[in-house]
């Protein structure tokens, strides 16, 4: 059985990093930029910043107790003539930089790409610096002394094309065997090579029945992962889909290889088994072999109202925020495809949200709906805001409101943030298909 509800409870309550903790990151991330940029030596060529690695693709999940979650950002910088022979010293001078200010000094530790500022007890910052160059981008190989190509930019839209494909599913399957490995400590594997390897297992090939609801997308693209490890016993050249001759086998061993391929095998044979066991109480017992006596049902206390839903452990929910499991049952067969269209305020269409990544200020977003379920159906949608200007003058959101029947939405972007738009398809008074879109809003 799919449990569905107890799905959506594991990765809300257990799995996801909440957003108390993104909030602080990104306060903590503005504050160690504004100190680089106010360095009175290494400031002058700080040039920008964007999220790099799981705090970009948003795969990043709640650490176990007494761990610490990480984040990457790529901190990019005006190249010095003078450092062309030695690398390392953009390293060693943003290192420098942060332990002259008073709030980093005995926080930093370099690493072999970046630079890390620990918050004890709670997560650490890696900074990498980079250099932007006409037609590439490149960081720094400490231990080795040299320059490596790179595409961040490049990685996240092509993580972001590969869950389009799997209608919105291939981060949460991410999350989920993240937190399967830290879980249950029995492979090792990073978390960019865990990620490609599973964005390339995506499939256009009936795409909106095998990725239509999460423990059905983990179980097929766990099928198509453990197929592809069977017929490579030998790690195969792992390359960055984004920036060709980049490889990430440096990162892992042949051993660590072997070990995630069999581990790979257990679990779909045990995902397998929780998927197809037809008595309840017998699969989910199965699903808890796999990921631990946090999946649960939940209570029937959250099924009842949406202020009971709010009390039982949705600490980081807003004021009004309704959630549609609480007003319908789930029964998800499909998807829903959403995009939105960007336009200045004059009119002018600047492109699809999908490709932009990231919009401005001020700009109005017109959402579209495509739902892949045959039948008539009623959408519903749900506008979530997340951010400190948006908290501070109550516009987080999060309410739940029926569609006008146009299959559409308009939105302005007036807060800066991470913010989300949900978007349900409803059926015979069930919930049959889903869909959400990331808006990234930049002052």
């Amino acid at each position: 059985m799919k449990h569905l509800a107890a799905f959506s409870a594991f990765l809300r309550d257990t799995v996801n990093l909440n957003q108390a903790r993104l909030d602080a990151l990104d306060t903590r991330v503005a504050a160690i930029v504004t100190c680089l940029e106010r360095d009175t030596t290494f400031g002058y060529r700080v040039e920008g910043h964007i999220p790099q690695g799981s705090w970009a693709h948003r795969t990043i999940i709640r650490p176990l107790p007494g761990d610490e979650f990480d984040a990457d950002i790529l901190l990019q910088v005006t190249a010095e003539p003078d450092w062309v022979g030695d690398p390392g010293e953009y390293l060693r001078q943003l290192r420098a930089a942060l332990q002259r200010s008073t709030a980093y000094n005995g926080k930093v530790e370099r690493k072999n790409r970046c630079v890390r500022v620990h918050y004890a007890g709670d997560c650490h910052v890696d900074i990498v610096p980079c250099l932007v160059t006409p037609g590439q981008t490149s960081i720094v190989n400490y231990a080795e002394s040299k320059f490596e190509s790179t595409n961040p930019a490049g990685f996240t839209e092509w993580m972001k094309t590969q869950d389009r494909t799997a209608q919105s599913q291939l981060r949460r399957v991410i999350r989920l065997l993240k937190y399967l490995r830290d879980y249950k400590g029995t492979f090792s594997v990073p978390s960019v090579i865990l990620t490609t390897m599973l964005g390339e297992r995506v499939s256009t090939w009936d795409a909106s029945s095998r990725y239509s609801d999460l423990p059905t997308a983990l179980m097929s693209l766990m099928e198509d992962l453990n197929s592809y490890l069977e017929a490579h016993p030998v790690m195969p050249y792992l390359e960055d889909p984004s920036c060709p001759g980049t490889s990430f086998n440096h990162r892992w061993s042949q051993a660590q290889y072997e070990t995630f391929s069999r581990k790979v095998g257990d679990y779909l044979a045990w995902i397998t088994a929780a998927y197809t066991e037809s008595d309840s109480d017998k699969s989910l017992a199965a699903w808890q072999r796999v990921f631990g006596d946090a999946f649960q049902r939940p209570r029937s206390s959250e099924a009842k109202t949406l202020q009971s839903s709010r009390l039982a452990n949705r600490e980081d929910a807003a004021p009004n925020e309704q959630f549609i499991e609480d007003m319908f049952p789930v029964n998800q067969r499909g998807g829903v495809t959403l995009d939105a269209r960007v336009r200045r305020n004059s009119g002018f269409a600047e492109g699809l949200l999908s490709l932009l990544g990231s919009v401005y200020k001020s700009k109005t977003l017109e959402f579209g709906a495509i739902v892949n379920v045959p039948g008539p159906v009623t959408l519903y949608w749900k506008v979530r805001n997340t951010g400190a200007h948006a908290e501070r003058v109550g516009q987080l959101r999060g309410e739940i409101s029926t569609d006008d029947g146009t299959l559409s939405r308009q939105e302005t972007t007036s807060y800066a943030g991470a913010h989300y738009v949900e978007c349900y398809a409803v059926q015979n008074g069930e919930v049959v298909a889903t869909g959400r879109i990331d808006v990234i809003v930049r002052d």
